[in-house]
């Protein structure tokens, strides 16, 4: 019996499996989702060392920094309150357009992609040091290499990247397992920045806990308390005279808020001083307290501006302060620091010593001081705008001359001295609203403190100046509340106002723009009257 051979297979050789790589939307996700990764690592880092070092708050507060004084005032004057989310927001999209183009750029130049990522961790590590110290370097390099890893991680799975291709790459993998594995890759990389992210917003929230807690052990009684304000300083219907703690204005430079642990903070008092002190915060509650109705205004308010708000607040008497540590001669300025981001303010000294209630704050409306009112401890000083005065999470006051020290906001060209002027404003009716007829009233506030309001004068259509009906004056250092009955035909009318100080100095018609030294000129609306 013979046997034959079967024979040999005949045809086409079997086609290859079909190669599905990753398309560029998910090579762009896959820098997104590291850069996220990094952002997230960098979050939960700096939420145990320190909020402000985290890499998109340092860059962000940087460019602040570096921004030049008109762009900062374009940005206060458009977005208000807003300019620091806009700003961190612009910051995060222009760093994940980055983080896309690295993606995409992996591909083909994996180690180049690599390095551009590392490069980002280094930008933010250097700009934290740049405005902290060494260990605000920790958040930054730690995001950096969180980052690096994840985009090493993601593009290894790539099948078309050169890196991760093999001999029999086309063979011995499916096309299909190997994009899904690259996807899984970049999912498993996007969960754990949020993961990340959260982490570090809980750490965040515990620690605000813990500083609730403190606060919630209260504040020790005045020494001096505020004497009741006077019946009528609160007309009808218009602006509270004393503005509720969470309507009181706030215009710093920091992009977080900071949160101090009172248990663990100090002012130092020294500089041209006999006796430097250092105090902790429940040597500072030990002192005589005062307690005082006081308003406050921001340089930048434009005319008819919300920078300005009112409240009572207790605090340690900055002359009990200085009593202590014996003034040297020569002094003639107040410099303070403060805990957010290096900010620094010069007061003049005679400010401090010619008998108005300057103080160290503690609390604000019988309550210690919110985070972002400057807790644990601010300085007020009546009369004075807000950028020479009144500085917030404040650590240290150093007695000097103006020659050996220039102020944060003074290097930037804003002046030196900064007395709040002359101003007034019409709360209602709001510009280009309706008058009704069965109240036909225009008010609204005028301030100079540490001078008081005499007198508020309304201009309509262009006709004579008449005298408003001013509410009970609350005191120096307040704002004052003032009305007008219109009876005026219906249609659309103007209406600005003026006011004149005790000095007898009425406020300027001409328009100045809020730098150097704060804006002037009068407050204008218009108004339909039924």
């Amino acid at each position: 019996m013979t046997t034959t051979a079967a024979p040999a297979p005949t045809g086409d050789p079997a086609p290859a499996p079909e190669v599905r790589t990753p398309g560029r939307l998910a090579r762009a996700a896959s820098g997104i989702a590291a850069a996220a990764l990094a952002l997230g690592a960098g979050h939960l880092v700096a939420a145990f060392l320190d909020p402000a070092a985290s890499p998109l708050v340092a860059v962000g507060s940087a460019l602040v920094d570096a921004a030049p004084t008109p762009a900062k005032t374009v940005a206060v004057r458009l977005l208000g309150t807003y300019d620091k989310p806009v700003l961190i927001g612009t910051v995060g999209l222009v760093l994940l357009v980055l983080a896309a183009v690295l993606g995409l750029l992996a591909r083909a130049h994996r180690r180049t992609a690599l390095v551009g990522t590392a490069l980002l961790g280094v930008v933010g590590a250097a700009t934290a040091v740049y405005r902290g110290g060494p260990t605000d370097a920790v958040p930054s390099v730690v995001a950096g290499v969180a980052g690096v890893a994840a985009l090493l991680w993601t593009t290894s799975r790539d099948p078309s990247a050169p890196a991760a291709q093999t001999p029999d790459s086309t063979t011995a993998h499916s096309g299909r397992t190997s994009r899904r594995s690259f996807l899984v890759a970049v999912g498993v990389v996007a969960v754990g920045a949020a993961a990340t992210a959260a982490a570090g917003t809980v750490v965040g929230r515990v620690r605000a806990a813990g500083a609730a807690a403190r606060r919630s052990l209260g504040l020790p009684a005045p020494a001096s308390p505020a004497p009741p304000l006077p019946d009528g300083v609160q007309l009808p219907g218009m602006t509270p005279f004393t503005t509720p703690v969470d309507d009181f204005y706030r215009v710093d430079i920091s992009l977080v808020t900071p949160s101090v642990d009172a248990s663990t903070w100090t002012l130092t008092v020294d500089g041209m001083v006999d006796h430097p002190l250092t105090l902790t915060y429940d040597e500072l509650l030990a002192m005589p307290m005062v307690e005082r109705d006081i308003t406050l205004t921001c340089v930048s308010n434009e005319v008819g501006g919300p920078y300005v708000s009112s409240g009572r607040w207790l605090g340690v008497p900055l002359s009990e302060v200085l009593s202590r540590v014996g003034v040297q001669p020569g002094v003639d300025q107040l410099y303070s620091y403060s805990l957010d981001s290096g900010y620094t303010a010069s007061t003049p000294y005679q400010a401090v010593i010619d008998g108005r209630d300057a103080m160290i704050a503690v609390g604000l409306d019988g309550k210690p001081l919110a985070d972002a009112r400057g807790y644990p401890a601010r300085m007020i000083v009546p009369g004075l705008f807000g950028f020479v005065a009144n500085t917030k999470w404040l650590e240290r006051i150093e007695l000097t001359t103006y020659a050996k020290r220039t102020a944060y906001w003074t290097e930037r060209g804003w002046a030196t001295d900064g007395p709040i002027l002359t101003q007034s404003r019409i709360d209602l009716p709001k510009s280009l609203a309706t008058l009704p007829k069965d109240k036909p009233v225009i008010a609204g506030v005028a301030w100079a403190q540490h001078r008081g309001i005499d007198k508020v004068e309304i201009q309509i259509d262009d006709g004579a100046w008449q005298e408003t009906s001013l509410a009970t004056d609350g005191g120096v250092d307040l704002w004052r509340q003032w009305s007008f009955r219109f009876d005026g035909p219906p249609g659309l009318h103007s209406a600005r106002v003026r006011a004149t100080d005790a000095t007898g100095a009425t406020q300027p018609e001409a328009r100045t723009k809020v730098f150097p030294d704060g804006a002037r000129g009068w407050h204008q609306i218009q108004f339909t009257s039924e």
